[in-house]
């Protein structure tokens, strides 16, 4: 809280002395302390012993009166090892031998497909257990029921029509399927825990098992589907392709037809024609040079004078072979007829002419070889001509067809391409058909669920632990939540550190340290005025003198934030207390509602301080004097309430300056700050402020309001009483605080 006076940076004697009554955080108060702990649960002591008690006490009867569970549990193990019955590529591969594969497959056994496969097939929407809409009704429901008066029939309920509902209760059975199921992971291994919770043992091992069943069966399902699907597509692909194959090959062929790229065993007819071409044409060159070289050496043998018969083509002509033999015969007759008749002899004659004829004869023979090798010569030369013509006309289409070839080079990549796909999807349909029939599951049970001998919960001496630890857990927090709930102050420590002022002492209740009879509070000053009550505002009034170092304090207000404080009973009592020791004590009753002074001391004057201030009557005539104590009262009379500013006064000052020369102590039981106006206008007059809180009851925002009130107003607060203290009950609060030892100092005091 802000001091209210003096907001300078630099504190003053007064502000060290009492002003703002600033305590520091730190220190001891802050440290954790085992016994001002051990306070704490000492005096919340009953709560938490309620509150653990109540708490234990539900969990025995939940624990007794729960429903036997038993558990059963079927293993599952993931199979890395599979076999290998073709040596084909399955179309969904088996699951890898990775640890996140494992929990992968933990939360589809977990999964509502799942459960919703093992509910149908199980029928487990007939069954009551599952099926709350078959169950009889509840203990609670009946009672229930019986408050409100209508009749619970045991018949079950009837299953609703509508198909939202009906969706509605088979969520709900799922939901309490699923609640039941237990799937977790046996350390690292490959090994998974199917367990399953029921209120029957064997329909435990049934559910267990079948939800291994209905994994193992859902993993082969997709992998048959997988397949199906897969074929399904690849057929009907391969009829787009088969169609996309038969039209780039037809475009092909035309393309062939179209532009003259016909072709045998893979070799285009136009190359085929030109290298038939080529050759012929070299055969043909060849027989000219030949043919001309033969007749270039006739006439050349002829030039020289020879008569043809050393010619090659005469040498080899049968004709003239007969010729010669003719020839040579004739001549044999010519040179015996000679040697017999002479030159003129007619047979001689006949020989020579026959000699002469066989002669022309040759030559004749020659001559039509040498005319025979001229025309043999144009024949090869026309051959060679005639060949050259068609090899031009040949590459000639041969470069259109090249040109062709780019664009038919296209067209047959583009139906090998296809071809290509075609063919490997039709070896992958052939694959995936072979397949149908042989899909294996990736996982398999390693041992079915049995049917368990003794029941999964509740487990009585674990709950009972458990209930034990969260009773006294539940205890403590009710202590905790109590402290953190409580907002009144208690101790010198709260007062200091909560609202950061000073603490100036405790107002015991006179039931907590009286011995005896009692009587009012202001008589038992008087009484025993050697009891630790009465020494409470003797040490009040010290801490009051002592909270401006260096000043005489003199006027010092008394008020609260609220009423019923205790507020005009210590301001009486410490005024009585005052004169006691001595002082000149005056008591000015300033709470103009409640005049709770003149009530105290069973009077009421008919003139009292609003009267002084108005100038109606002299202070002298107003005062009266407290018989035993000699203190004087200024009271207020019955009719002093009215709506004028009569604190803020100038007569208000005056009165209080007389009294402060007049008086060694000026006690003024103002009126609580939050509901009056009136404190806010008196207090800065005084000397200090004290200011009460009731003990364990006044909030810690009241207090903090009311100094919000008072700050600005130029106020000195000297700080915080606490008044109507319990001791007894102090002594569990305050360690550290001097009440937390009345026990050993109330023999001190003489009762």
């Amino acid at each position: 809280m802000n001091a209210f006076s003096h907001p300078s940076a630099e504190p003053t004697s007064e502000e060290a002395g009492g002003m703002s009554g600033r305590r520091s955080g730190g220190g001891l108060a802050d440290q954790f302390d085992l016994r001002r702990l051990f306070n704490i649960f000492r005096r919340r002591v009953r709560l938490f012993g309620a509150v653990a008690a109540l708490v234990f006490l539900a969990a025995i009867f939940i624990t007794f009166t729960a429903t036997p569970m038993y558990t059963a549990t079927a293993n599952v193990m993931l199979d890395t090892r599979q076999e290998q019955v073709v040596n084909v590529e399955a179309v969904l591969s088996g699951l890898p031998a990775d640890s996140s594969v494992v929990d992968t497959e933990v939360e589809i056994l977990k999964s509502r497909r799942l459960a919703e496969r093992v509910v149908n097939a199980l029928q487990l929407s007939q069954d009551p257990e599952f099926n709350s809409e078959l169950a009889p009704p509840s203990l609670l429901s009946n009672v229930k029921d019986s408050v409100l008066g209508v009749v619970s029939s045991a018949k079950p309920r009837d299953i609703p029509d509508d198909p939202i509902a009906q969706q509605k209760a088979q969520e709900r059975i799922v939901d309490a399927v699923l609640s039941r199921l237990s799937v977790r992971r046996a350390g690292l291994t490959y090994v998974i825990n199917v367990s399953f919770e029921s209120e029957s043992p064997t329909k435990a091992a049934t559910i267990a098992n079948k939800f291994a069943e209905l994994y193992l069966l859902e993993q082969l399902e997709a992998k048959f589907d997988a397949t199906q699907q897969a074929n399904t597509w690849l057929n009907t692909r391969l009829d787009g392709l088969r169609q996309q194959v038969l039209t780039d090959e037809a475009a092909v062929q035309n393309y062939r037809i179209a532009n003259n790229l016909l072709s045998a065993a893979g070799t285009n007819l136009t190359e085929t024609e030109i290298s038939n071409y080529n050759q012929s044409l070299s055969e043909a060159r060849a027989q000219v040079a030949e043919d001309q070289a033969r007749l270039s050496t006739a006439r050349s043998q002829l030039a020289r004078g020879s008569s043809g018969d050393d010619l090659g083509e005469a040498l080899s002509s049968p004709v003239i072979q007969q010729l010669r033999q003719q020839r040579a015969t004739v001549s044999a007759k010519v040179a015996d007829l000679q040697g017999r008749y002479g030159e003129r002899h007619p047979e001689m004659l006949t020989a020579n002419r026959q000699l002469t004829d066989i002669d022309a004869q040759i030559q004749a023979e020659i001559q039509r070889i040498i005319s025979n090798l001229e025309a043999k010569v144009q024949v090869s030369r026309q051959r060679a001509a005639a060949i050259g013509g068609s090899l031009s006309n040949a590459r000639g289409t041969l470069v259109g067809n090249n040109q062709a070839q780019v664009r038919l080079n296209e067209l047959e990549r583009t139906a090998e391409a296809s071809r290509t796909l075609y063919e490997s999807y039709l070896n992958r349909y052939k694959e995936t058909s072979s397949q149908q029939g042989i899909e294996q599951s990736d996982a398999r049970v390693v041992s079915s669920a049995t049917i368990p001998t003794g029941q999964s919960s509740p487990k009585v001496p674990l709950n009972l632990a458990l209930g034990l630890v969260l009773a006294m857990g539940c205890g403590l927090g009710a202590v905790v939540l109590a402290e953190m709930l409580d907002s009144g102050l208690a101790t010198a420590e709260d007062v200091e550190h909560r609202l950061e002022v000073s603490y100036l002492g405790a107002v015991p209740l006179l039931a907590s340290v009286a011995e005896g009879k009692m009587g009012s509070p202001i008589d038992y000053v008087i009484d025993k005025p050697l009891s630790s009550f009465a020494e409470a505002f003797r040490n009040l009034r010290a801490s009051v003198i002592y909270s401006r170092l260096g000043e005489a304090v003199k006027v010092v207000a008394i008020t609260s934030s609220l009423p019923g404080e205790g507020k005009t009973t210590t301001s009486v009592c410490l005024a009585r207390s005052a004169a006691q020791q001595g002082l000149r004590v005056i008591l000015v009753d300033c709470d103009l509602r409640r005049r709770s002074v003149n009530r105290l001391f069973g009077a009421e004057p008919a003139r009292g301080l609003i009267e002084v201030l108005a100038g109606e009557a002299t202070l002298e005539e107003v005062l009266t004097t407290d018989q035993v104590t000699g203190a004087r009262l200024l009271p207020l009379a019955k009719s002093s309430m009215t709506p004028k500013d009569v604190f803020g006064s100038a007569a208000m000052d005056r009165l209080l300056e007389e009294l402060r020369r007049t008086y060694d102590l000026v006690i003024l039981d103002t009126a609580p700050v939050l509901p009056v106006a009136d404190t806010r206008v008196l207090a800065p007059k005084a000397d200090v402020v004290v200011f009460l809180a009731h003990w364990r009851k006044t909030p810690q925002h009241a207090i903090e309001a009311a100094f919000r009130l008072l700050s600005g107003t130029g106020a000195h607060l000297a700080g915080v009483a606490l008044t109507q203290v319990d001791m007894k009950q102090q002594a569990k609060y305050g360690y550290g605080d001097p009440g937390y030892y009345y026990a050993e100092y109330k023999k001190y005091y003489v009762s």
